[in-house]
């Protein structure tokens, strides 16, 4: 539930106020009353609506629940004012109760004359005056005014240093170099917004909302190649694709007159999502949640809105019906996915395969069959039979359980995962040199299936020559359709869609992108400034309607919102923006926390939490390990063993890559949908893994929980990649300042966190050190610790130093000043 401002108001600075429908009266309503009297037929009570004003304004029987002007006759303040359990509204049922202030403002607002307006984020975008308050940037001259209002005073300005770390941060997820620190910071913004690392940085939000992943989930979890997606997205934001364009290629680029190869591929947005495979699985049912996910992703993302609460019932609390959640499923009904597909390649996919891929299947296929013959062979003499007869005439057929089925019924060649595992755990204590050979076929067929997974082929969207008819399903269903027949629309309660527009899904995303659409300026605005200051100025990023956050700093929604838009949906103007107001530059040092602790009036600048891939990528990056290479398949870095063995029961065995593919960013680690990669989630929940900070990549997410566990520290600490990073650093500091002991600590301090230590803290490292050299007396465990990780390292720094030095910087990795942003 919001919280709603006016609480904090007493009633005669309520009765001084302006009252705003969609400020101050509908978020009560809503909170209170909608759920028995809002949108939702079927819940509705006492066949009583306030969520539409001919309704609530209504006179019947001589009553009105509001009558403007006259509160002391109006049925609605007459309810909210009773004593009388029975005749209380809220209902005391409904746990729901009304302040004072509450009650107040809504008797004031009637007799004010009970103006009604539309829900803030519902109306048409303008561009708001801006305030006259002397502020030389935009953005500045809002939150000045708001600060101005509440008595605040801006921050002063970072110091540069700080400044130049967070708008690198922010921008390409990574720190800067020394030289980089001694740009000026507007030179600094723009080698940053044209460098590489920015597509990659921001690629990262869009997979969470894309809910990309390398497998399909649920139980068996096959993997499926659609990293050229990923590439893809990496590429459009490098290039600074407008976000309009951007939209409408991933919503329908399939669609678009002669659609080009990368338009096609750009669709693959929309087959991001889970796919359900497992034996007894119904297509049908498969199907229909597939397109549910698509529905609920698109709104969520660029509507902002909760329509998955309208997939069984009428929502609660926006104006969302059944019918609108279905008019948008029925454009995403027309593709012909079949729901029968149990790999991440099913129909339809676009062959983006190489002729390296086709060759290694080739090879593996003559490898399995070579073994099989093997295989066969002995199984003939192991089994005997009547001469020309087929092992299901001996006593191979009389095996307990599947394996009749596996062995006797079916050639050697044709034996998949699951049954020759079966197999081998049957026979491991039998028959070793069975075993044996079945471990051989099984290794084969891994070998085999790895192969052709590794295919490249894409899922994207297609349309169906026939057009699938759609109709409301009963409580969401998949079996039960109802008889209310429906075709694509947008939702009522939004501007319509223009009468000639395509009714296919170009023609949703050229209504989402349209200058009247009220919601997808403002959401998409929204998710930036949450990525730069941690909170949105919308608080509710997943959720603009009425259960949504009233923002303290709305016409600065809409003036970003309106310049976005006017701007051609530029991205990096937009962030070019952002960065270099003074808001965003301010000091984050906070004052006095009793003051708008959680920033919402912008008094200071941002400081949080980095984010556990962005921490992965600063240890690589100051260590000098970070590979800086774009794109390609996805990568599988250090992990601790038996991870996605335990996960899938032994189905599927993690191999590690070598190499430079180690020190890849975190953005092309590989991820196995139902155990995430181990430097971003607590994997010891098995299947339930644990959030570290990120979205578990299952459904789309645009609002990452933010945690600092202990959980954080075992990783940061011990995982192997951490370890490696603080010893190749300690290296590179150690053969940069040979002999200059305070200049090594100096540097280490420095590439960590960009500053120079102060004296007290070089103070403080140096007699750190000192003890760690005194726990060095051990070599074998010394050469233990410098063992970790593949990097080889300079043995002409001596075994003990080097280990001291490598416990030293790993503590400097995980500093408060070095894991956040500020």
């Amino acid at each position: 539930m919001r919280v709603i401002c006016v609480l904090l108001l007493s009633s005669s600075a309520l009765c001084a106020a302006a009252i705003d429908f969609s400020r101050d009266i509908q978020p009560i309503l809503s909170d209170k009353c909608y759920f028995c009297h809002g949108p939702d037929a079927k819940e509705r009570k006492g066949d009583l609506r306030l969520d539409v004003e001919k309704e609530a304004k209504a006179v019947k029987d001589g009553v009105a629940a509001i009558l403007p002007g006259k509160s002391h006759e109006s049925s609605l303040i007459e309810r909210i004012f009773s004593t009388d359990p029975d005749e209380v509204m809220p209902t005391p049922k409904s746990n729901r109760t009304l302040t004072d202030a509450q009650k107040q403002l809504l008797k004031q607002w009637i007799d004010e004359g009970a103006k009604w307006g539309t829900h803030w984020a519902f109306k048409r975008i303008e561009r708001p005056k801006l305030p006259d308050v002397g502020a030389k940037h935009p953005i500045d001259a809002f939150v000045h005014a708001k600060l101005a209002e509440k008595g605040m005073k801006p921050a002063p300005r970072a110091d540069a240093v700080a400044l130049l770390r967070r708008v690198s941060l922010d921008l390409t997820g990574l720190p800067p170099t020394a030289d980089e620190l001694k740009e000026p910071y507007d030179k600094a913004v723009a080698r940053l917004l044209n460098s590489p690392r920015f597509g990659e940085r921001w690629a990262w939000d869009w997979l969470d909302a894309a809910r990309y992943a390398d497998t399909n989930g649920y139980q068996g979890d096959p993997e499926r190649t659609m990293w050229p997606w990923r590439d893809w997205v990496v590429k459009a934001i490098n290039e600074n694709m407008p976000y309009d364009r951007f939209t409408i290629w991933q919503l329908g680029g399939d669609l678009l007159p002669n659609a080009t190869q990368e338009q096609k591929l750009a669709t693959g947005f929309n087959r991001n999502h889970m796919i359900n495979g497992e034996g007894g699985r119904i297509a049908e049912e498969t199907r229909v949640e597939n397109v549910m996910d698509r529905v609920e992703t698109t709104s969520t993302v660029w509507l902002g809105l909760t329509m998955g609460c309208s997939k069984c019932h009428d929502h609660k609390f926006d104006p969302l019906t059944m019918r609108d959640y279905y008019g948008l499923y029925d454009v995403f009904n027309q593709t012909s996915e079949d729901g029968l597909g149990r790999s991440g390649q099913a129909a339809p996919a676009m062959d983006l395969s190489t002729p390296a891929e086709l060759e290694r299947v080739k090879t593996t296929t003559e490898k399995v069959k070579q073994v099989a013959a093997e295989v066969e062979a002995f199984e003939l003499t192991k089994w005997p039979r009547p001469a020309g007869k087929p092992l299901t005439e001996s006593d191979a057929i009389k095996l307990p359980g599947n394996l009749p089925s596996y062995i006797a019924k079916t050639e050697p060649k044709n034996r998949g995962v699951d049954p020759l595992l079966e197999a081998v755990n049957y026979f491991k204590d039998k028959d070793a040199e069975y075993t044996k050979r079945l471990q051989k076929l099984l290794a084969a067929v891994r070998a085999r299936v790895a192969a052709t997974s590794a295919v490249t082929k894409v899922m994207v969207m297609d349309t169906t020559p026939k057009v699938r008819e759609t109709f409301v399903l009963e409580k969401g269903a998949y079996d039960k359709p109802s008889a209310t027949k429906v075709s694509f629309n947008v939702p009522a309660s939004l501007p319509a869609m223009k009468p000639d527009a395509p009714r296919n899904r170009l023609g949703l995303a050229e209504w989402i992108v349209s200058r009247d659409n009220p919601l997808t300026a403002r959401v998409t605005v929204n998710r930036f400034w949450q990525a730069f200051f941690g909170v949105g100025l919308v608080k509710t990023a997943e959720d603009f309607g009425l259960q949504g956050e009233e923002p303290p700093q709305r016409e600065l929604l809409d003036w970003l919102a309106s310049e976005f838009i006017d701007s051609g949906w530029d991205v990096k103007a937009l962030m070019r923006l952002i960065v270099t107001s003074e808001t965003y530059q301010q000091s984050s040092k906070i004052k006095d926390p009793q003051v708008d602790p959680e920033n919402r009036y912008l008094a200071r600048g941002p400081r949080f939490r980095m984010p556990s891939w962005m921490l992965r990528d600063q240890a690589l990056f100051v260590s000098g390990l970070l590979q800086d290479k774009l794109g390609g398949p996805s990568v599988k870095p250090y992990q601790p063993e038996g991870i996605w063995e335990e996960a899938t029961f032994g189905k599927k065995s993690y191999v590690q890559d070598h190499g430079d593919a180690l020190y890849r960013r975190t953005l092309y680690v590989f991820w196995r949908r139902i155990v995430g990669p181990t430097m971003l989630f607590d994997n010891s929940a098995r299947q339930t893994c644990m959030l570290f900070d990120n979205s578990a990549r299952q459904t789309c997410v645009i609002k990452a929980t933010r945690t600092n566990t202990p959980l954080q520290a075992l990783v940061t600490l011990n995982d192997v990649t951490y370890v490696e990073a603080a010893r190749v650093l300690a290296q590179r500091v150690l053969l940069a300042n040979r002999g200059n002991e305070d200049a090594a600590l100096a540097q280490a301090f420095r590439l960590v966190t960009c500053r120079e230590p102060a004296k007290a803290e070089a103070a403080l490292l140096k007699v750190q050190l000192g003890k760690l050299k005194a726990q060095q007396s051990d070599r074998a465990a010394a050469l233990k610790l410098l063992a970790v990780g593949e990097s080889k390292r300079d043995e002409s720094i001596d075994a003990a130093e080097h280990a001291a030095w490598t416990s030293l910087c790993l503590m400097l990795l995980n500093l408060d000043e070095a894991v956040t942003k500020e």
